[in-house]
């Protein structure tokens, strides 16, 4: 395999170079511009700090395997598949700020998804009946508020989370611990597949890749990255739940608890989390309260890049005019409110009877979707949005 592979070849080669992290990665591309130039001086031996083996990736990078390198390209082939590379104009803006952000991502849906607003919903894989339950509620609530919920796709709190939002017709996103097209644990197949067609499944492994136990704390960050705020339901003091509420604070994203019985171990973890300084909550209204702010500066980072996309591109990428979420009750208040004359939000809060920290996200996935126009005076229905 020579030299002048064009892309993504030239990313799947950095990717499966043996000892070359996210952080090796990163600052090849800091120093040359773009993965082929990246390729290329790493071929030279230019490889900078942080690599593990650098005879294995010498070895490699004279010559890659062929087969491995085919079977990522074929599985990029698929419809709705994509490699998203950090230099990519699409790779999420959040991720981009957090720590340790991977290079790249592999992703099965819409990559539109990764730039809306996100909840990640986490907790414990045994969790108990109540909190289940509570996860469920705290997951369609928040996503009628507009935001997308992200989790992990493991057993418990967030297959719970991942479920009750596609059942509210809502888009969720699941990071995964192995490859795009391993699905663990295999049960949730099902759930992933739905997932990849209403939201995005979304790793930093690429295809073939296998679970281990190094893999899921770099899932929880890229979870913790992707998300404004994390909420934790229920965890242990083991839990990795944990890990991910230390990512999101290392990120400088909000970090939610639920509070529990003093006698469930289940709680020790989140009570943990709260006597660190999370904010205790008990109803999904007061994470909406603290994140819609969040939400509109996020959004003001979606709109550039939505100005950036020609017309007849964002039309493709927005979606249909007609808003997926229509038929939700707190959207369909929403779109009642709106007319062809542009309202302040406060005139739609007082018109849909919605409150304002609820109104920001869906209006900013209103806009993404492109069934609303937003001005410096307020929102308007798009005049083809619809009646």
């Amino acid at each position: 395999m020579d030299s002048t592979y064009a892309a993504p070849n030239d990313w799947l080669v950095l990717i499966r170079t043996p000892g070359f992290g996210a952080a090796t990665i990163r600052g090849l591309l800091e120093r040359h511009g773009s993965a082929a130039a990246a390729l290329a001086a790493a071929r030279r031996g230019e490889f900078g700090r942080g690599v593990g083996d650098v005879t294995a990736a010498r070895a490699w990078l004279r010559a890659p395997d062929e087969a491995i390198i085919q079977r990522d390209l074929d599985w990029l082939a698929e419809p709705g598949h994509r490699l998203l590379g950090c230099d990519d104009a699409d790779f999420p803006a959040l991720l981009v700020e957090s720590p340790g952000a991977p290079a790249a991502l592999f992703v099965a849906g819409d990559p539109a998804y990764l730039w809306w607003p996100q909840v990640a919903i986490v907790g414990s894989r045994n969790a108990s009946q109540a909190g289940l339950a509570t996860a469920r509620d705290f997951a369609r609530t928040l996503a009628s508020a507009g935001f997308a919920i992200t989790s992990g796709l493991a057993d418990g709190i967030d297959g719970a989370t991942h479920a009750a939002a596609l059942d509210a017709a809502a888009t969720t996103i699941a990071v995964l611990g192995t490859g795009p097209d391993v699905i663990y644990p295999p049960r949730h197949r099902e759930l992933a597949a739905r997932i990849a067609q209403h939201g995005a499944l979304v790793s930093e492994f690429p295809p073939g890749t296998g679970p281990h136990p190094s893999h899921f704390p770099r899932r929880n960050r890229i979870i913790a990255g992707l998300s404004l705020g994390t909420l934790v339901v229920e965890a242990g003091l083991r839990s990795g739940s944990l890990i991910t509420a230390r990512n999101a604070g290392e990120a400088g994203r909000e970090v939610f608890a639920i509070p529990g019985s003093i006698h469930n171990p289940l709680a020790r973890g989140c009570h943990r989390l709260i006597r660190q300084g999370a904010k205790l909550v008990e109803t999904a209204a007061e994470v909406v309260e603290e994140l819609a702010p969040l939400a509109n500066e996020l959004g003001d980072a979606l709109r550039a890049r939505l100005q950036a996309i020609p017309a007849a591109s964002l039309a493709s990428a927005a979606g249909p005019a007609r808003s997926a979420h229509e038929s939700e009750p707190g959207y369909a208040r929403l779109l009642a409110a709106l007319g062809q004359e542009t309202l302040g939000i406060d005139q739609l809060a007082a018109r849909s009877g919605l409150g304002v920290e609820a109104l920001s996200p869906m209006l900013l996935m209103l806009e993404l979707e492109g069934a609303v126009v937003a001005s410096a005076g307020g929102y308007a229905r798009r005049v083809d949005a619809g009646d």
